[in-house]
């Protein structure tokens, strides 16, 4: 049976104890936390506590900041590794598996004017590779993992398939980061989507789901069998969490992921 997980956004409820009783009934077996910046995920250590007294299943928690890890400027740069860093040890704290993020989002795209980044190659994989290395060895001593998610090419123009991410991890050389994969960003930037999770099934640790369009699985054109397929042929034994936008009735549209995704992956 595929275990399925949906971010705390996507739930109807004002508390995390509501959103698990909502996801519960609609198959799912775990709440993905969201880590907001400013260090606000630290800040949220006593309900998340709580919540796990009260039986909430919290693996993950996918970032979400306004600067990464992989940031131009120095003091941003520094800020991102701090921040991730308390992730790590808050999602840690509440018995959680680890936390994903990219190396940035929205800073630069090859494929869009002024098309060449400020920062060459070379120097790009030295800061990614400092980076991945710090937060993998903090992520280790806290018992966690660091996932690295690549983006598609209009989002970051570092880290865009799993080859690339693949190759950054290997070259760090521990076993706390691991790449955290995306169907939708996999949609857009692998020849093969399968292949690729076949690729590098040794440094896979979490994934994501969304369909071809960002909104919930089945309401795009992925090919889920193949995808799914090839996450099974691996033995990936995570969550597949859902996080995307949602299209008809929120509610009704969240609901229907779990049961999607059972049957295509059958």
């Amino acid at each position: 049976m595929l275990k399925t997980a949906a971010q705390e956004q996507l739930l109807p409820g004002t508390s995390l104890q509501d959103k698990w009783d909502f996801a519960q009934q609609a198959g799912y077996d775990a709440v993905e936390l969201r880590g907001k910046g400013d260090f606000h995920f630290a800040s949220r250590l006593d309900e998340l506590k709580q919540a796990r007294k009260d039986g909430v299943v919290m693996p993950t928690v996918c970032v979400d900041m306004l600067h990464f890890f992989g940031a131009f400027d120095e003091d941003r740069r520094r800020d991102a590794l701090a921040q991730m860093k308390s992730q790590l040890t808050v999602i840690a704290e509440v018995g959680g598996l680890g936390a994903q993020t990219p190396a940035s989002y929205g800073m630069f795209s090859r494929r869009l004017p002024p098309f060449e980044p400020p920062r060459s190659e070379a120097e790009d994989r030295d800061v990614l590779l400092a980076g991945l290395a710090e937060l993998g060895e903090h992520a280790r001593r806290e018992g966690v993992t660091l996932f690295l998610e690549p983006l598609n090419r209009y989002e970051d123009h570092m880290v865009n398939r799993l080859e690339q991410a693949a190759d950054l991890i290997r070259a760090v050389g521990l076993d706390s980061v691991k790449i955290g994969v995306d169907s939708y960003h996999m949609n857009i930037e692998e020849a093969d989507p399968a292949a690729a999770i076949l690729a590098h099934a040794d440094v896979i640790g979490h994934a994501q789901v969304s369909d071809s369009n960002r909104f919930q699985p089945g309401a795009g054109h992925l090919d889920w069998p193949a995808w799914l397929g090839a996450l099974h042929a691996i033995g990936y034994d995570g969550c597949l969490a859902l996080e995307c936008r949602l299209t008809g009735d929120p509610a009704e549209a969240v609901r229907s992921v779990p049961a999607f995704l059972q049957r295509s992956g059958a």
